[in-house]
């Protein structure tokens, strides 16, 4: 039996084709799951031996539901690491039923769609679809799945063409998304080396762990930290000196995130993203920085370090 490899489904959305653009359907078994919750719960799990989520768009930011899962407040997915990243070309469409739509944007009422897709469209929606009630669904092939399922005229979804195909759907517009080379990243998901026999760790994989790409430099790593902060003790300077310990170490700064930390008010927990990877046998200046960012920030966690796939860079047009 081929190794599972869950994604954000329905078919057809855009977690599916990085799915598919990572593990060969003739070696892997791609399992849709209806939230990207459901992903981290399948390889939490050992059900699966991949899980694919989305993780950035390049214009829209970060997906908050995949940070607010890696801070994991509730030590739910705590096995969770990240061991590659696949990068897809999106371009949204506006699908439905009736196709005299085209002409006429007042008969669609109701506007289905993931909510990151809502932030990459605005200038569309501001213009032709202001009045529409929108609703939020978990991602944007469930979005068409919806529409078509419903069969409602004044429904309509902002979803890929690939999915207004596979659901019978008709284009109404093609390309709504405000900026052209729009790209979203995914991330592949794995579950922390243990004895569970359920995850098949000789099976055959597209993508790097961390000990098996060759070079340091061709690699990423991800990491969440919390800072040492009491009402009493406001400790001012602890970011800038967790922030520090990567510049002494010449490790480069990528990107930055943060979200609520879910102890108190005003708390964040500080994700961070580098070049470079964590060492299995405890070399390395990423090692060395971990073990000095312990001394001054409250609690960090590593998240994985896998192979860089960034495409080149594109210019983005408007």
């Amino acid at each position: 039996m081929s190794p599972k490899v869950a994604f954000l489904g329905p078919e057809a959305s855009y977690t599916h084709q990085a799915a598919l653009d990572t593990f060969s359907p003739d070696k892997y078994t791609l399992t849709p799951q209806t939230t990207i919750e459901d992903v981290f719960a399948a390889v939490q799990d050992g059900s699966v031996y991949r899980g694919v989520v989305p993780f950035e768009n390049s214009t829209n930011g970060s997906v908050v539901f995949t940070l607010d899962l890696f801070a994991d407040l509730h030590s739910k997915y705590s096995d969770i690491l990240v061991c590659g990243e696949a990068y897809v070309s999106v371009s949204h469409c506006l699908l439905g039923l009736d196709t005299s739509v085209t002409s006429d944007y007042s008969k669609i009422k109701k506007l289905y769609s993931h909510p990151q897709a809502w932030g990459q469209c605005k200038t569309f929606l501001q213009q032709h679809l202001k009045h529409a009630e929108r609703f939020d669904v978990s991602s944007t092939s469930r979005a068409a799945q919806m529409v078509a399922e419903g069969n409602d005229p004044s429904a309509a979804a902002i979803s890929s063409k690939v999915a207004g195909t596979l659901f019978k759907l008709s284009l109404l517009s093609e390309g709504i998304n405000d900026v052209s080379g729009n790209q979203t990243r995914f991330l592949v998901l794995r579950r922390r080396d243990t004895s569970d026999e359920s995850t098949p760790t000789s099976a055959p994989s597209t993508t790097l762990d961390v000990e098996e790409s060759p070079y340091a430099e061709d690699c990423k790593t991800l990491l969440l930290f919390t800072l040492p902060y009491t009402p009493s003790n406001p400790n001012p300077g602890a970011l800038a000196q967790c922030l520090s310990v990567f510049g002494r170490y010449k490790l480069n700064l990528t990107s930055i995130n943060t979200r609520p930390s879910g102890v108190a008010s005003w708390e964040y927990i500080f994700f961070i993203e580098f070049k470079g990877r964590k060492e299995k046998d405890g070399s390395g200046a990423v090692n060395a920085a971990f073990k000095e960012l312990s001394g001054v920030c409250e609690w960090y966690r590593w998240l994985g370090s896998w192979e860089n796939r960034q495409p080149a860079p594109v210019c983005l047009g408007i």
